[in-house]
């Protein structure tokens, strides 16, 4: 089975923003939490980035801890 290509990638992104909440909540489940790559079909490089935006994001007010 293929893997989906990685969206960071494809569109050339650089850095992945922490500033942008509907971008990263699209990697969100319900609860909040992070999905893991094997589902979003992110390298393992970008699943790092995006673990830390979000990390970021949080902190800062800009996502919620959890959904629910």
């Amino acid at each position: 089975m293929r893997r989906n290509a990685d969206y960071f990638t494809r569109n050339q992104v650089k850095e992945i923003d922490y500033r942008d909440g509907e971008l990263l909540s699209r990697y969100l489940t319900n609860w909040g939490k992070l999905k893991p790559a094997r589902e979003t079909g992110l390298s393992a490089r970008h699943q790092r980035q995006l673990s830390r935006a979000v990390k970021n994001a949080r902190f800062l007010g800009l996502l919620p801890f959890n959904k629910r």
